[in-house]
């Protein structure tokens, strides 16, 4: 089976010397609360647990939106943020199927099978065969950057909460997020990629009121527009061994 398109072109360079996240805020497509103010010493810990939430939750189900000029693709699937692994399955929006299949990430690495007919959701069981890999590229896939900065967004460990603001973490906001009040945060970033740290303002997330992040929009060098993460989008599905695949 020919590899799908979006495989071969994880290894090129989507912009000429682009770095995987960059420094401009994401915008938010809903919300208010009239303008970016200094954090609360409570949102400030809110915001400091938020990542610690995922790993001590173990996993969350996510559907990753990954913009691009030939059209959207959207990774929906489950990442364990205690093994540092996603999986899930790949669909384009505005454009064609050659980009549809499974996907399976580590911070290192990716791991694709090309489908012609891919399922709505991903297999509990992945298939046996058909897979290829190929490492996770540091700098300039708006696909690799959005699963890193996915994978990214759980942390065995509290951030330093008195440290958030005086790195420019602020408060954007107020939203609703699937019937829950939440609150819009800007703030460093897990590292987006290996290698590339993020500055205050790269990322926008929406945080309720225990800590709990519901989406994370995130700016790419690569694309005008920001990758979208949204978190318990469908039921949690445990995420696979890595299957063995070809080197591609």
């Amino acid at each position: 089976m020919p590899k799908a398109r979006w495989f071969i072109a994880g290894s090129c360079v989507v912009a000429i010397a682009a770095a995987g996240v960059v420094v401009a805020a994401a915008t938010s497509g809903s919300g208010g609360g009239g303008g970016a103010r200094a954090l609360t010493s409570d949102e400030a810990n809110r915001l400091a647990i938020t990542r610690f939430r995922n790993y001590e939750t173990g996993g969350r189900a996510v559907t990753i939106t990954v913009p691009g000029t030939a059209g959207d693709l959207v990774v929906t699937g489950s990442i364990d943020y205690r093994a540092k692994l996603g999986y899930g399955v790949v669909h384009g929006t505005g454009r064609d199927t050659s980009s549809d299949g499974l996907i399976e990430w580590s911070a290192t690495s990716v791991l694709v099978d090309p489908m012609p007919n891919t399922p709505a959701t991903a297999p509990a069981t992945p298939p046996g065969t058909g897979w290829y890999s190929r490492r996770l590229q540091q700098t300039g896939s708006s696909l690799d950057s959005s699963l890193a900065i996915a994978l990214n967004l759980g942390s065995d460990r509290p951030d330093n909460a008195q440290l958030l603001p005086q790195n420019g973490a602020m408060w954007a906001g107020h939203d609703q997020v699937g019937g829950r009040q939440v609150d819009i945060m800007t703030g460093p970033a897990a590292q987006g990629t290996a290698g590339t740290a993020t500055t205050a303002g790269t990322v926008r997330y929406w945080i309720d009121a225990d800590g709990t992040m519901y989406r994370v929009q995130a700016g790419l060098a690569s694309e005008d527009q920001p990758a979208v993460i949204e978190f318990d989008t469908q039921k949690y599905m445990a995420v696979p061994p890595t299957p063995t695949a070809a080197q591609g």
